[in-house]
């Protein structure tokens, strides 16, 4: 069967103006989602299904001499990805290494690199690793759980998610200016052999979480407030914390302007737990109660 030229490749429907790829070629990169690499095998009846690739990006130049590389190896290298139609899947990309032919050159050979497939020594895919991050990190799902769904192990998830993990948590645009400030103590971990409790102080902005620093004495809490800048902490106008004299030392030097306002839930449980006293009446200038938890 005869096949016009003029229709292979993208055809652009005159109504909707959308380019349909109709090229088998065509259509297996777009799948793939790399402009650059060519699908040069699809092994289906595997577990996990098995997506072979090569990049047809240009050959590149020596950064010694300049002149032209040529292949030294060819290597199949299997990266975790994203599941195909449902089935956990893995990429392999076939990574190229270079060498130079010149013989005074001082460059030999190098690795090919492709970001947008791999970043550094990972075993799985770049776009793979930022989904298991933003599930990990904003869905809530175990690492685990993802690790199921990948059809991997768990540590091939885990170090993924705490470099990008950290990498979101380091950027000083994360937080954004806050009005309400909580803190609260929370048993961390135990340790040695007697169990010893470790806590933690969790820092709360506006219903997000900011922060998570070591211990529940105040020079955690004043240390991370210290860095942030004069004008955010300027910003914030109530600080709710439960009755411990750290978190209201932290207040009373990190943020003399702001109104401190006693957790409810604290307040009530030390009522309750405490013997009834004729007479003994609370100083509601000192410890306004927050309306509702």
């Amino acid at each position: 069967m005869h096949r016009d030229p003029a229709r292979v490749g993208v055809l652009k429907p005159p109504t909707l103006g959308v380019p349909v790829l109709v090229d088998p070629t065509l259509m297996c990169r777009a799948l793939v989602g790399f402009a650059d690499v060519e699908v040069v095998g699809v092994i289906g009846w595997t577990v996990p299904l098995q997506v072979h690739i090569a990049s047809t990006l240009p050959r590149p130049m020596c950064a010694g001499c300049g002149g032209p590389a040529r292949v030294k190896q060819t290597m199949r290298r299997r990266l975790v990805d994203l599941p195909s139609f449902g089935r956990p899947t893995v990429t392999v990309w076939r990574q190229r290494r270079w060498r130079c032919p010149a013989a005074g050159c001082v460059v030999r050979s190098w690795t090919e690199v492709d970001e947008r497939i791999v970043v550094g020594n990972r075993g799985m895919t770049d776009r793979a690793a930022r989904w298991a991050c933003e599930q990990v990190g904003r869905h809530g799902r175990t690492v685990a759980e993802v690790a199921a769904e990948l059809g991997c192990d768990w540590h091939s998830v885990n170090r993924p998610v705490v470099d990008y993990g950290l990498a979101l948590i380091d950027d000083p645009e994360r937080i954004g200016p806050v009005t309400t400030l909580g803190l609260d103590e929370t048993a961390f971990v135990r340790v040695g052999p007697y169990k010893h409790r470790l806590w933690s102080t969790q820092l709360v902005g506006d219903n997000q979480l900011l922060d998570v620093v070591q211990g529940r004495d105040a020079a955690g809490a004043c240390g991370w407030l210290a860095t942030r800048p004069e004008s955010w902490r300027a910003g914030i106008e109530w600080v709710t914390l439960d009755l411990a004299g750290s978190y209201r030392s932290v207040a009373d030097t990190m943020l003399p302007h702001a109104q401190q306002v006693a957790d409810p839930f604290h307040v009530v449980r030390v009522r309750r737990e405490a013997p009834c006293v004729r007479g003994r009446v609370r100083d509601p200038t000192r410890w306004p109660v927050a309306a509702g938890r």
